[in-house]
């Protein structure tokens, strides 16, 4: 769905979506929980107003959110260790209430993330 200018596409695909809330990242395939929880506790954040935060391990970056009743989809930009960085992903709800979390960096790695509400 395109987001109409005064944001009420936005609001009306995510008032759907069943992800929307903070969620904490309890495991990952590429890093360890040491790893993901180094500089705070790893989370994600799915906000209404198509955008949300991640952070896990130095990493932190900005979502930028698209909606349906159980998955999102997402481009994200940020920071790790000062580097800036940036990729796409799709969380999606699982049937024991838990998210699972396809991140990719740009031209890089990506990792399969495990998230609890």
């Amino acid at each position: 769905m395109v987001a109409q200018t005064d944001g009420g596409a936005i609001m009306s695909a995510a008032s759907r979506c069943r992800l929307i809330g903070r969620w904490r990242i309890v495991e990952a395939d590429l890093w360890d929980r040491d790893y993901l929880d180094l500089v705070q506790p790893a989370a994600i954040s799915i906000g209404a107003g198509g955008r949300g935060e991640i952070a896990f391990g130095a990493m932190q970056a900005t979502l930028d959110l698209g909606y349906s009743q159980s998955t999102i989809s997402f481009t994200w930009y940020g920071f790790d260790e000062m580097d800036e960085i940036s990729g796409d992903g799709h969380a999606e709800l699982l049937d024991d209430g838990s998210i699972e979390i396809a991140f990719a960096y740009q031209n890089g790695d990506e990792a399969v993330l495990k998230a609890q509400a």
